[in-house]
């Protein structure tokens, strides 16, 4: 006998359905994973031990209705094996998947109580009475007439032990799982008949369009543009004037494999009405019944079939894209049932109409927190509206506003306007009270930020480290720090990774040198690396927009200046506002003055940058921590040499411990000239300088698809606008196949190095650098001999404290600085992307929480 294959969804609850000896366990383990399969057998043994405890029955079946819930809430295949042979029992589980939006198929083995009766006589824990097997066939049997109306969409039967043996399962995905599907698309919001501006849009997006007939039937052929494809998310018919042509071209689309359409409630309306049914033929339906009599019968055949075949919703691009034409709450992604297909369809309505007799919709997309992009439709609105990962197109072009489509992966929106008012609202399309908003949607919902988006342990899914893990006792810690101390929430869109240092030198008297940064990228795979001088400040990230409008427009920021200035934890750099203010102001005029805004198409740019000097920011530590140190030294080592000195002169063996004070002395004087390099008076302006050298994101894009040497350059056109205040940093590539371009390199950092330089910072010239175990160190430090005495102590470079140190440990430093520049970029990619600020400040936080693992502060 040939294998009976079963064609079951790929998301299901699939219900076994025999009597004891049918084979359903056997047939399960044949054909389904074992994670996939809840037993009652056992669950039974789960709560009492013993998978033969019939006693156990109501509280083994409690367990197995709880694990398989969990289960199709999280989209995966269950499978019951249990007997499964009464109504009874079988109800609760067709239920189980309606809750979970899943389609319910029984599989049925109709297998004789004889068979079934001789299989349980050679199994100890099935010494059932003959009268009990023989029952529960009858039951199956009875079953059979039964099951669909019981609600399984799928009833599948086998009729004898061959079948069963023979049974393999074929898995099919749902008609909304289009999740192999990358895009580019191009999605379009509600068209209502209005083709012209159908026509036109498709064409400002580079589709080019011929009109062709053949024997009398006009047809529409569209060469798309770089592969891509356009999502129609339906009410392509009512109101307007030439709803057979929208239809016409969207079918033929959908044909050539072109496009994809979803279904919109003016769709459903349409097809109820052409298949005979009592509609009211209200809200632009008179219009699409009116046009339709003018074309052939084939036509409006074809249209109707069409119409039919249409799916509630698509889940694309690996699920990461969700299209549907009111929009989906995330528990509904990829679920089919008829409450699926009403959200889909309607939204969430509460009941009740508004004073326009309308529906009144609930704000589903408020409460969205999915990982999907939805875009929809159905609500016109004057423009469209972003809010939590989701997005709404229609911008009501019957109603005279705009077709739009959305440009999908790139987000772009673009528009035509509609040619007149088609079809007047019933309603103000743009209500009074928003024509002119202060902020838009999102920036209205991000207003008060819910705790409970960002508390507890952190799953964070980052494109360039896997999922980044954020304690909860961290987490915690981050929130209050940010919630007390840090700067308007709005503006914190990143901030920086903390960087290991390179592995320790051999080298007599060294702990770092450049050879080790080199060695380390050269084993990974990586040529050609930058230099780039590091800077004695403290770390400052600023994000500048172009003018006011911008800051509301795009951050939700109203008057409270051009930008900000914050510290590497999230804090405002400076106490003094108005020095702030002149700081942002002088670097925005130099954007402007270098062209930078049009040389990016940004309006908004944020920048990695040095900001000196360190006593700038740290002059409570410079003072407590390092000057005392100093102090001590030079008051106590000189009067403690005299002393030893003294007694030397008396005859007193001291055993050279006069010239080890002398020597400490030396020491000491070095230590404090290492920190008094970086510190000087601030009294304004004029004695600060600033050293960029990221330019991290801005309008559509975060930059790290640049290489590093893009970075410095452009940045060193920025700070020749204003050398007084900005200071292009000193870089230079390294090629490490060429001995002497390291040798060079290594010089450079010897000589600015022993000028009293802190160190130098070495980094693939790419951005973003993988080798065979994944990312890289996107940066390591090469710190100077004379800046780690004010890091380890006057005294490290004594031989035996040098061997101690070199014992350092890297690995947790490292692993710290891949997930914290994973987390940093995926900030600004959620940003960029327009993303809700809860999205942007999971990251964001995620970086400040991991800055309080047990870490030493010294590397």
């Amino acid at each position: 006998m040939s294998k009976t294959e079963l064609t079951i969804p790929d998301l299901a609850l699939v219900v076994l359905v025999g009597a004891s000896g049918s084979g359903k366990s056997t047939f399960a383990a044949n054909n389904f994973k074992p994670t996939e399969v809840v037993s009652s057998d056992d669950c039974r043994g789960i709560v009492a031990d013993d998978p033969t405890d019939q006693l156990a029955t109501e509280d083994a079946f409690a367990v197995l209705h709880f694990i398989a819930a969990r289960r199709l809430a999280r989209g995966n295949l269950t499978v019951i094996d249990a007997t499964n042979v009464r109504r009874e029992d079988r109800l609760p589980l067709v239920k189980l998947a309606r809750e979970a939006d899943c389609l319910p198929v029984a599989i049925v083995l109709n297998i004789s109580d004889k068979v079934c009766a001789a299989r349980n006589k050679d199994r100890p824990d099935r010494q059932f009475p003959q009268h009990v097997v023989r029952r529960h066939a009858q039951l199956v049997r009875r079953s059979l007439r039964s099951l669909k109306k019981e609600g399984f969409r799928r009833v599948l039967v086998l009729d004898d032990p061959d079948q069963v043996q023979e049974a393999r399962i074929i898995r099919e995905p749902l008609w909304n799982d289009r999740r192999h599907e990358v895009g580019p698309f191009d999605l379009i919001g509600d068209i209502h008949g209005c083709f012209d501006e159908l026509k036109a849009l498709l064409e400002e997006l580079g589709y080019e369009l011929d009109r062709t007939e053949t024997d009398d039937v006009p047809a529409w052929n569209v060469q798309p543009p770089e592969g891509r494809k356009v999502i129609f998310l339906g009410d392509l018919v009512d109101r307007g004037p030439k709803t057979p042509e929208v239809l016409r071209l969207v079918m033929d689309m959908v044909q050539a494999g072109q496009a994809f359409c979803v279904a919109g409630n003016h769709e459903v309306k349409l097809l109820r009405k052409l298949r005979g049914r009592d509609v009211k033929v209200t809200h632009g339906l008179a219009e699409s019944v009116e046009q339709l009599e003018n074309e052939s019968p084939a036509f409006v055949e074809r249209a109707t079939e069409f119409i039919d075949g249409l799916v509630s919703h698509y889940v694309l691009d690996g699920g990461d894209l969700v299209a549907a034409h009111a929009g989906l709450k995330q528990s509904m992604h990829g679920r089919a049932s008829g409450r699926v297909r009403e959200f889909a369809l309607y939204g969430d309505t509460t009941g009740e109409t508004d004073d326009y007799g309308l529906p009144v919709r609930y704000p589903w997309a408020e409460e969205y927190r999915g990982q999907s992009l939805v875009v929809y439709g159905h609500t016109p609105v004057a423009e469209p509206e972003w809010l939590n990962r989701t997005v709404n197109i229609d911008t009501g072009c019957v109603f005279g506003g705009c077709l739009t489509a959305l440009r999908y992966p790139e987000r772009d929106i673009v528009s035509v306007p509609a040619d007149r008012t088609w079809y007047e609202p019933a309603k103000p399309f743009i209500p009074d009270d928003q024509r002119a908003p202060a902020l838009d949607v999102q920036q209205q919902h991000d207003e008060l930020l819910d705790l409970g988006d960002l508390s507890g342990k952190r799953f964070v899914r980052t494109g360039l480290h896997r999922t980044v893990t954020v304690p909860e006792e961290n987490n915690a810690a981050a929130l209050e720090i940010m919630s007390r101390f840090g700067a308007n929430p709005k503006w914190l869109i990143y901030l920086p990774p903390t960087m290991s240092p390179c592995e320790t030198s051999q080298a007599p008297g060294f702990l770092e040198r450049p050879e080790e940064a080199f060695q380390f990228y050269r084993s990974r795979g990586v040529g050609r690396v930058v230099c780039e001088e590091k800077h004695m400040g403290s770390r400052a990230v600023l994000v500048i927009c172009r003018d006011d409008d911008v800051a509301r427009s795009r951050f939700g920021i109203i008057d409270t200046g051009p930008g900000v200035c914050t510290t590497r934890t999230g804090r405002s750099f400076f106490r003094d506002r108005d020095l702030e203010r002149a700081l942002l102001l002088r670097v925005r005029k130099a954007l402007e003055t270098a062209g930078t805004w049009e040389q990016l198409e940004t309006d908004w740019i944020c920048l990695d940058a040095e900001l000196m000097p360190w006593s700038a920011k740290a002059k409570d530590l410079v003072r407590s921590q390092y000057a005392a140190v100093g102090a001590a030294a030079n008051a106590s080592l000189p009067e403690a040499r005299r002393v030893a000195e003294a007694a030397k002169t008396r005859g007193v063996d001291v055993d050279g411990l006069a010239d080890q004070l002398s020597r400490r002395e030396e020491v000491a004087a070095q230590y404090v000239q290492a920190y008094r390099r970086y510190c000087w008076p601030v009294s304004g302006l004029e004695d600060l300088k600033l050293a960029p050298f990221h330019i991290l994101a801005s309008e559509k894009r975060v930059h790290t698809d640049r290489d590093h040497c893009w970075h410095m350059e452009t940045l060193a056109a920025i700070c020749a606008v204003d050398p007084d205040l900005l200071l292009a940093t000193p870089f230079r590539e390294v090629d490490l196949v060429d001995e002497g371009s390291q040798a060079q390199a290594t010089a450079w950092w010897e000589e600015f190095t022993g000028r009293g330089g802190e160190g130098m910072v070495v980094k693939p010239i790419d951005f973003i650098a993988r080798g065979k175990r994944g990312l890289l160190q996107p940066a390591l430090k090469v710190r100077g001999k004379e800046y780690l005495r004010i890091i380890y102590g006057p005294e490290y470079t004594e031989p035996a404290n040098l061997e101690r140190l070199r014992s350092r440990g890297l690995s947790k430093k490292r692993s710290l600085a891949l997930r914290e520049f994973a987390l940093g970029i995926e900030a600004m990619d959620r940003f960029v992307r327009r993303e809700p600020l809860t999205r942007v400040h999971e990251c964001v936080l995620g970086v400040l929480a991991l800055e309080s693992e047990p870490v030493d502060p010294r590397l």
